[in-house]
């Protein structure tokens, strides 16, 4: 056999490339983790609803849900005015889970046929005008009125409740959300909490865009009242919402869910920080994180002047 008939030696480049696609995977796992642990500045913003108490951080044994600011916005949204309406937490987690399935909790200006908003719904059906529809409160509002006219809806399977709202042609579709619309509705109206990472807001909020945007959701005859707008600190003008003396256990419901909305809605509305019960939310700070105020190994101190009294909930905005 020749020299040049003998067998050359395989090259072993699979092994490289492996390697090499190996070393990419990790580069960009740790580009993620960097703009992660960097969104209690400038990193990317995003949310996080979990079932958690507030000041329990995303650790532990508790559920998460994570979505864009946009998409927490709707959620809490849609929480909200489930629970100005009285509704329960099953109906809520129906209404998200809806929603999670017809828009993934955006509110789009298109769809199937002149289908609209989060939950896709069909002016030519009766829902409303094409501008009602694209109103998260109106949607989420007229959703519930229609769910509440479904007999034992509680009692359904969520998918089959939602479909004798929706009509929807994939009625089974709905079932695979129930378990992160759960996450939601205990986060926005239950023991858990929404925290929302990244910059602070550079512009500032307007005190009567935030009071316009709680009255539709409150009502004249919820269990909350707006004040006179305090004076402020400095650097940050105030919008308060204070317990009514009889608002109970409905009270405490909507108080959880409003303060939560304003979390969600920091970004749109140029909200600093939000103060309730014995924790706070500082956009910009501490990861997002809600912290435990005015108590025993409390960050902030007992006596922090921007604490939020019994029955209160302060939203502080950038001036």
């Amino acid at each position: 056999m020749s020299q040049t008939d003998q067998p050359r030696p395989r090259r072993r480049r699979r092994p490289l490339r492996w390697a090499a696609g190996f070393l990419v995977l990790v580069a960009v796992a740790g580009y993620f983790v960097v703009q992660r642990a960097s969104n209690g500045g400038g990193g990317a913003p995003y949310c996080t609803a979990s079932v958690n108490a507030m000041g329990g951080g995303k650790g532990g044994k508790g559920r998460h849900y994570e979505m864009t600011p946009e998409q927490a916005a709707n959620a809490a949204t849609i929480a909200a005015v489930g629970v100005s309406k009285g509704m329960p937490d099953r109906a809520v987690t129906i209404a998200l889970a809806t929603a999670m399935q017809e828009s993934a909790l955006r509110n789009l200006d298109h769809g199937d046929r002149d289908s609209l908003g989060l939950f896709q719904q069909r002016p030519s059906q009766g829902w409303g005008t094409p501008a009602q529809i694209m109103d998260p409160v109106y949607s989420a509002g007229i959703f519930y009125e229609r769910l509440a006219e479904v007999k034992g809806y509680s009692r359904l399977p969520l998918t089959v409740a939602a479909q004798k709202v929706q009509l929807s042609a994939f009625p089974q579709a709905y079932a695979k959300h129930e378990p992160d619309a759960t996450v939601l509705t205990t986060a926005f109206t239950g023991g858990g909490h929404l925290e929302c990472a990244g910059p602070a807001p550079a512009q500032a909020g307007d005190p009567a865009e935030v009071r316009a945007e709680l009255s539709r959701l409150i009502g004249k005859s919820g269990p909350h009242t707006m004040p006179a707008e305090p004076a402020g600190t400095a650097g940050a003008a105030e919008v308060t919402l204070v317990a009514k003396g009889d608002g109970g256990e409905a009270a405490v419901r909507s108080g959880q869910v409003l303060s939560q909305w304003a979390v969600a809605n920091s970004r749109e509305l140029g909200i600093t920080r939000v103060s309730y019960v014995s924790g706070a939310w500082i956009a910009g700070e501490d990861g997002g994180d809600w912290q435990r105020t005015g108590g025993t190994g409390a960050k902030a101190g007992a006596g922090d002047p921007l604490d939020a009294g019994p029955g209160r909930i302060r939203i502080f905005l950038r001036a």
